[in-house]
């Protein structure tokens, strides 16, 4: 995401405390905490990614079922 995208978008008030409240305990991990932590919040984020992808598809009516109809 570029910098004028994060700057458009701002976070919530309780958006902001979840962020700043989740940067303290990150800033108490272990080295090898954060990064195993880390490789799960990726993983996380392509999941919901797909799920987001496969809603889409199918209220846009995109799934491979519409193809048959």
């Amino acid at each position: 995401m570029d910098m004028d995208m994060d700057q458009a978008i701002e976070l919530t008030l309780e958006q902001d405390f979840s962020l700043r409240n989740f940067a303290d305990m990150v800033q108490k991990m272990s080295r090898e905490q954060a990064q195993a932590f880390l490789i799960e919040q990726h993983r996380l984020m392509m999941v919901q990614k797909t799920m987001y992808q496969e809603i889409l598809k199918h209220e846009w009516k995109l799934d491979s079922n519409f193809a048959t109809r």
